[in-house]
């Protein structure tokens, strides 16, 4: 049998190679939940759903219209903790842990041509912290790959 859903999981620096900064965290919402708690909850551990908006420092990423800001869902029972930013007035750099990514087949585009589906990643991690060693990302950033 087929499963409906398969969870991926890769290294943090697979879905950000050249890092990400965190624009904010807010919680993800159930529509379908009736009453004050509307908040929705991970199907498997039950525990709340709360996405981090965050802006892809891959100067690739914005070319060919695709978006430059993705969103990480994390399971956690209270809301994960931004860390502090290195740079005054700038949003922090943040790297996550236990990140899976699933495909699935996006039919919300909207755009002229015939096929309106295409397939579209959705992003979960288990926690998000500061990265580890800033000299590693730094270096990532200045390697080029061979041609």
């Amino acid at each position: 049998m087929v499963p409906l859903t398969m969870k991926v999981p890769v290294p943090s620096d697979y879905v950000f190679p050249h890092g990400a900064l965190c624009l904010g965290v807010e919680p993800v919402k159930d529509f379908d939940a009736k009453g004050a708690d509307d908040q929705a909850r991970d199907k498997e551990s039950g525990k709340r759903l709360w996405q981090v908006r965050v802006l892809d420092l891959d100067p690739e990423a914005g070319k060919f219209g695709s978006p430059m800001e993705a969103k990480v869902k994390i399971a956690s029972d209270y809301a994960p903790t931004v860390p502090e930013p290195t740079a005054p007035g700038y949003p922090p750099i943040v790297e996550f842990t236990g990140v899976t990514v699933t495909p699935y087949v996006n039919s919300q585009r909207r755009c002229t041509d015939k096929c309106r589906s295409r397939l579209a990643w959705s992003v979960r991690a288990e926690s998000m912290s500061a990265p580890q060693s800033a000299g590693a990302a730094s270096v990532k950033r200045s390697e080029k790959p061979a041609v």
